[in-house]
């Protein structure tokens, strides 16, 4: 098998670097990691979303009858290196699986922000929750900025909406949407994944609010679609659609009390499999840690040959050249267990790649630091900033422990 890059991949990766040096590159990275600058979550999220959204990162994967590229798992790992390089923030993974899988309107587009809460696979040791529920004290990124959330677990995928979204007017004020768990936000390490933690579940008097807004959520968006299509038509044809939109939202209030959640929170998304999907969603993660170790590699490297110590570029020093080295042997070790990943699209190689990609990325990051020193931990270098997104990712989709737990039933 040859895993050796095509010119068109070749390109593909090419421009996505070069997309995100203009549009998020080390001044963008400092300035929206800067915790004394004053940040809009919402509105600098929409705004990037919607830049990499007309790049078509969300609808790579997507048919190109539905208006995306048509392209597969290994040209989205690809594309998720460079993003993991370039520390892009938001919820990436979860977006793009729900624009190339069509789970929800305008995600696609970067017109829908779409996180995700995986509740993990059962294993042999671990039962996983019922299908629907969500455990206490998991971890959510980038709730508040949010249209819809992506529940994962129980052998199944629901679809749930946020009080946030700028597509579900009916709630106003910021409270907490009935058919969301209660969440409480926490402390992050890393300044540019805001997360909150599930504290609570909702009550079953609240399910038919949830109900109605699940089913205007759909039709609201399908609304906002033959919206802008009719205004392209003309001014008339524009406000007929304009106002179809509204009255789907209505009917989508009733419809979705009629439907019933049959139990568990939000919509179950039957066409879904939920082991494919974290599947995709543990290899695309990898990627985004194998772009970050490279990136670390780079940092260091270029450190050592310019910073002088003694009269001399601390790269001739044995015990700098040895740290580099090891960096480079992680970091081209995930890369061809990602790769692989990608193309084979199996379990234990998903697993495999994710261990190695996890290890790679956050032991480069701490030999990086040891390369910089104390310049490594200021605000002025990026090099904290990766080993701090290297722990948030380690622990999203595939774990190191259900990994490990994966690979040892699958040896035995």
């Amino acid at each position: 098998m040859d895993f050796r890059l095509t010119d068109d991949q070749e390109a593909l990766k090419r421009g996505m670097r070069q997309l995100l040096d203009r549009r998020f590159g080390p001044t963008a990275l400092h300035q929206a990691a800067d915790p004394l600058a004053h940040h809009a979550p919402r509105e600098e999220l929409a705004r990037l979303w919607g830049q990499l959204g007309e790049a078509g990162l969300f609808s790579l994967r997507a048919d190109e009858s539905a208006g995306g590229v048509g392209l597969g798992l290994p040209e989205a790992v690809l594309v998720f290196e460079e993003a993991g390089r370039a520390l892009l923030p938001g919820p990436l993974v979860a977006t793009h699986l729900a624009g190339s899988w069509g789970l929800v309107p305008g995600a696609g587009e970067g017109r829908a922000v779409v996180t995700a809460m995986d509740a993990g696979p059962s294993s042999p040791g671990r039962t996983s929750p019922p299908a629907g529920a969500v455990p206490d004290t998991m971890l959510v990124e980038h709730l508040e900025a949010a249209d819809a959330v992506l529940l994962v677990g129980g052998g199944e995928v629901r679809l749930l909406e946020t009080t946030g979204s700028a597509l579900n007017e009916t709630v106003k004020g910021g409270e907490q949407a009935d058919n969301l768990p209660a969440a409480a936000p926490v402390l992050s390490v890393d300044p540019l994944s805001p997360l909150h933690r599930v504290t609570g579940r909702t009550s079953p008097g609240s399910r038919t609010a949830a109900e109605g807004r699940q089913g205007e959520l759909r039709n609201a968006l399908e609304g906002q679609r033959k919206g802008p299509e009719g205004q392209r038509k003309g001014p008339e044809e524009g406000s007929e659609g304009a106002q179809k939109g509204v009255e789907g939202a209505r009917k989508g209030l009733g419809e979705g009390v009629a439907r019933g959640m049959r139990g568990g929170l939000g919509e179950r998304l039957c066409a879904v499999d939920a082991d494919v999907l974290r599947r995709e969603a543990g290899a695309l993660t990898a990627a985004q840690q194998l772009g970050s170790a490279h990136r670390t590699l780079e940092l260091a490297v270029g450190y050592a040959r310019a910073r002088e110590q003694f009269g001399r570029p601390i790269g001739t020093f044995q015990a700098v050249q040895h740290l580099c080295a090891g960096m480079l042997v992680r970091a081209e070790t995930a890369r061809s267990a990602v790769y692989a990943a990608a193309v084979t699209r199996e379990d234990e190689e998903t697993c495999a790649a994710k261990l190695l990609a996890d290890e790679a990325a956050t032991s480069n990051a701490r030999d990086c630091l040891q390369v910089f020193g104390g310049m490594g931990f200021t605000w002025e270098a990026e090099v904290h900033l990766h080993l701090k997104r290297a722990w948030l990712r380690a622990e999203q989709w595939v774990t190191s422990v259900a990994a490990e737990e994966k690979l040892a039933t699958a040896l035995l």
